[in-house]
């Protein structure tokens, strides 16, 4: 006997959620390997049909289940009024044309441009995992790329591959980064300290 029933609380890092069936009843355990064929990641609120089976312990579980033709409810939407690309890519055009006007040392040029790239390999790299279940890269990583000067890159990645973009407490902890790394790079080039690395690096 097939159910139809909703995803709740679905973890998209460890692919596991539950499914509540509609009209009321037992939630069910949903792993994304139970699903029959994954042409898309599951989210919360996706209605899916499934068979019912119990585990080892006696628990409910979801097995063979498939997508519902059915939209979920949509999430309120968290997108800034300019998109993350026309941000990221703006800033990086501002520090290229501050060191084309002497403004800007090639020392912070450098880090920006390389940590941006890093960070949308890496957010590509993560959304392909994530689609496919394999290995993802951890968010402490994504995280540590957008503090050193990666974070332009990484609003890039999140607009154009729609990675990320929605989860708040991942978009908290992003958005602190970036604050913190313009702190930096006001203190480092108000004391002089970047020219005087641009000197140690480049020479004079």
């Amino acid at each position: 006997m097939r159910y139809v029933g909703r995803i709740t609380e679905w973890d998209d890092e460890k692919g596991f959620g539950f499914v509540a069936p509609n009209g009321g009843g037992d939630r069910a355990f949903v792993h994304i390997k139970a699903f029959e064929r994954v042409s898309r990641r599951p989210v919360s609120g996706q209605l899916i049909s499934y068979e019912l089976a119990t585990d080892e312990k006696g628990r409910f579980k979801a097995s063979g289940i498939r997508f519902v033709a059915l939209r979920p409810k949509k999430a309120p939407s968290n997108h800034a009024v300019w998109p993350r690309k026309i941000i990221g890519v703006a800033f990086l055009v501002l520090l290229l044309l501050a060191w084309l006007l002497s403004r800007m040392p090639l020392a912070v040029l450098l880090p920006y441009a390389g940590a941006s790239l890093v960070a949308f390999i890496l957010y590509g790299a993560d959304k392909a995992a994530a689609q496919n279940n394999r290995w993802r890269t951890p968010e402490s990583t994504l995280h540590l790329f957008a503090l050193v000067g990666g974070w332009p890159g990484a609003l890039i990645a999140q607009d154009i591959f729609r990675h990320k973009s929605k989860k708040e407490e991942f978009q908290t902890i992003f958005w602190t980064t970036v604050v913190l790394n313009c702190a930096a790079l006001v203190w480092l080039l108000e004391s002089g300290k970047a020219v005087a690395i641009d000197r140690a690096i480049f020479g004079s």
